[in-house]
């Protein structure tokens, strides 16, 4: 039995055919992009590359059924050509008889019967309405569709690289056979694959290989490499685009998003009252999606933090949740807290589009390869790009960092902090144990080099380790919960949990609730198998330092056990803080000059809108780390708090911070919980982190290391028995000292 017709039956079930009745049925061959001419028909000279495909097929089945075998050896000694090559021109012939046997069914369908086809061709009526439904993004056009994308890349880029990383990240889904095909169609259109190794910027003694196709234009002298390959910056990616299906098709990791008309929008305002007796204000931030709308599909998440472009000109940014109380006319409700008075226009609730034309919302978005976008089959058979981009998909929450924050540790008991911490540390000298067990010294470098660096972002960063049962969550509103309820499926009925929000200003924002999976109404808004999101009231959520429901998360800790092995400190919310609402600073007028820039009024005052929310953030909260560990008072951390409130949203919502600043008063507190002194106890200015906690994360500048380096060995003539084995020993310095370092930090001896 011919082994290439076994190998067509995988592919459409064609029965037993002998090489006659198999090549009688494909008809008049051609190669896809393979270019073809010349008066003698394929496959009359000695050049196998000259020649149809089924004469290289029966070239190659005449030699198997003597007892050839497709070894290298015999491959180069009866072809000419390498095994590699050798497979490239097999695939090519093999996807031509393949496509041509499916064209000539296809052709003889426009005319007559299925079972009429079916007897021309010799086979069964199902192997032929198999050939009929066999398109474009068949497995037999892989290599074909791999190379005109290829093609149109390079085309436009001039160089791509198809190698390594690209390879791993674009063409993971072809086979190195299907590429190889690929590529060999492209260079027998005039484009070039060129190797070459290429210094590494940072290390130029080690070098990367790159592969490298370009077009037809880009020639090396005297076959040599072109010298634009040795230039990375004339070396183009095709990182933004991905195949999910193996190279049949191609599609951008994120393509520019579709737009939604605004009338299919239902916007839910701060006091509208939803069919589940709910406000809009206390679902802020929600997406209800209508089920079963092909365009507005989280495609298997029943919660994501989603983007969706509106009229081209805004965005509605938020998590999205299915629902069965969607108003008929609509297939998508918006909830905010914002009010129909201020905001009349249903743009207005929403963001306006970044001048960007990459990405038009501001935030990264996942890439479509791991669900940040999907494309569907509308009722007319066009393929579409769906309305929804994916900010985080379900499940992804559980990938955040556990550890434990210094802003928080600060604000617990000290023997809490001390234990975490000295976990963490425990388990840093447990890594270091295991990395000095290794044998091979290089890969001891590289691992130690890794654990040096995590150190360092350790120290830094003051995160002890996280406590049993401790995770993130996204927050979505359920209303029917009480104040001291949570709807949490990853814990057991009846936990209770710390809520921490970060930042946080102190304990009295940390509500410790009970556990109850069994409401109805949660269970119909939340899945009861959900692992990183939980359900909360508005109340809670507004405990939790103002939060929204449009993507916010808390970290969960199990609390209170049999055992009272874990204490969260808590208190009462602060009575400064009732009732208040960060929103009162929002402008209450806009204009826009000449040159389109944007003009915000409070009361009749311009003010300048906020830019800097990280570093501003940062200020606040150092301030309000520092008021506690010097235990301030009540009011006075009300009013840091209230300014933090403000900061958060100052950016987003145009707040007037500068007037909160002196509302609040914040520079009185600055000067008293935030004094600067030198070295002789002096005060020399005030503001700025602090305390050990607040200055945690401020760079610390240490003297640079001058000299010659060596490593102090036994055996050496540099050997120095005083300082530790090991540590790197500086010679020659400028002022002939001799320095030595271990770790991070410099010492110096005479």
């Amino acid at each position: 039995m011919n082994p290439l017709v076994e190998e067509m039956k995988s592919y459409y079930g064609s029965g037993k055919m002998n090489d006659e009745e198999f090549i009688e049925h494909y008809g008049t061959p051609h190669v896809g992009l393979m270019p073809h001419s010349g008066r003698f028909p394929w496959g009359s000279g000695e050049d196998p590359r000259v020649g149809a495909p089924t004469s290289f097929l029966d070239r190659i089945e005449r030699l198997r059924k003597s007892g050839w075998e497709e070894t290298p050896s015999n491959i180069e000694k009866e072809f000419g050509i390498n095994s590699t090559e050798y497979r490239t021109l097999k695939t090519i012939a093999l996807n031509s008889v393949q496509q041509d046997i499916v064209t000539r069914a296809k052709n003889l369908r426009k005319e007559h019967s299925t079972s009429e086809v079916a007897r021309r061709m010799g086979v069964r009526e199902s192997t032929v309405r198999g050939w009929l439904k066999v398109d474009e993004d068949s497995k037999i056009y892989q290599a074909q569709n791999a190379a005109k994308f290829l093609k149109d890349q390079v085309d436009k880029k001039k160089m791509i690289d198809v190698g390594g990383d690209a390879e791993i990240d674009v063409l993971n889904g072809i086979s190195r056979e299907k590429l190889n095909t690929a590529l060999y169609i492209l260079e027998k259109q005039g484009y070039h694959v060129y190797g070459a190794n290429v210094p590494q910027p940072t290390n130029p003694n080690q070098k990367t290989r790159l592969k490298v196709l370009t077009t037809p234009d880009i020639v090396g002298k005297n076959g040599k490499t072109p010298s634009e390959i040795y230039e990375y910056d004339k070396i183009k990616s095709i990182k933004d685009y991905v195949t999910k299906d193996g190279g049949q098709t191609f599609e951008k990791k994120f393509t520019y998003p579709t737009s939604m008309d605004s009338r299919r929008m239902l916007v839910r305002y701060a006091n509208d009252v939803g069919k589940d007796g709910v406000k809009g204000i206390d679902k802020d931030g929600i997406i209800e999606l209508r089920r079963g709308v092909p365009d507005l599909d989280l495609k298997g998440d029943r919660y994501s933090q989603i983007r969706i472009l509106v009229d081209k000109t805004h965005y509605i940014k938020g998590m999205a949740i299915y629902s069965d109380d969607i108003p008929d006319g609509y297939d998508l409700v918006f909830n905010t807290n914002k009010t129909r008075e201020k905001y009349p226009k249903k743009l207005d609730v929403l963001k306006e589009i970044k001048n960007d034309p990459d990405n038009p919302f501001g935030s990264a978005i996942k890439d479509a390869d791991i669900g940040g976008q999907y494309w569907y089959t509308d009722k007319n058979g066009k393929k579409k790009l769906g309305l929804i981009n994916k900010r985080a998909s379900e499940g992804d929450w559980t990938e955040w960092k556990d550890g434990l924050p210094s802003q928080f540790l600060s604000k617990q008991s000290k023997n809490m902090a001390a234990k975490q911490l000295n976990l963490a540390r425990v388990d840093k000298e447990a890594e270091f144990m295991d990395i000095m067990k290794l044998n091979n010294p290089t890969i001891k470098k590289y691992y130690l080099e890794k654990f040096a660096d995590k150190c360092d972002g350790a120290a830094n960063d003051l995160k002890a380790a996280a406590l049993p049962g401790q995770k993130y969550h996204v927050i979505i509103p359920i209303n029917a919960m009480g104040e001291d309820k949570i709807y949490a499926p990853r814990y057991k009925d009846g936990t209770k949990l710390a809520l921490i929000r970060y930042p946080h200003g102190g304990i009295f924002e940390i509500p410790i609730l009970t556990v109850d999976n069994k409401n109805p109404k949660a269970r119909k808004i939340l899945p009861t198998d959900a692992i990183d999101a939980v359900g909360i009231s508005k109340k809670v959520a507004d405990r939790l330092s103002g939060a929204d429901f449009d993507g916010d998360t808390v970290m969960c800790i199990p609390t209170h056990d049999s055992r009272g092995r874990v204490k969260i400190l808590n208190k009462d919310p602060l009575k400064g803080l009732k009732d208040f609402d960060s929103k009162m600073y929002q402008y209450d007028k806009v204009e826009i000059d000449s040159k389109g820039n944007k003009h915000y009024y409070r009361y009749g005052k311009e003010f300048k809108p906020m830019t800097r929310t990280n570093l501003k953030m940062g200020e606040i909260s150092n301030l309000i780390t520092d008021m506690t560990l010097f235990a301030a008072t009540d009011d006075e951390l009300a009013r840091a708090v209230r300014h933090s409130m403000v900061v958060i949203d100052a950016e987003k919502h145009k707040l007037d911070y500068h007037q909160s600043y002196r509302d609040n008063n914040i520079a009185a507190l600055r000067k008293k919980y935030q004094i600067k002194v030198d070295k002789d106890g002096n005060i020399i200015g005030y503001g700025g982190a602090s305390t050990i906690v607040s200055k945690a994360k401020r760079e610390k500048k240490v003297p640079k290391r001058k000299g010659e380096a060596r490593i102090n060995q036994k055996g050496k003539s540099w050997y120095d028995p005083t300082k530790p084995e090991g540590a790197k020993i500086y010679f020659n310095a400028p002022d002939s000292e001799l320095y030595y370092a271990v770790g991070n930090y410099d010492k110096k001896t005479r």
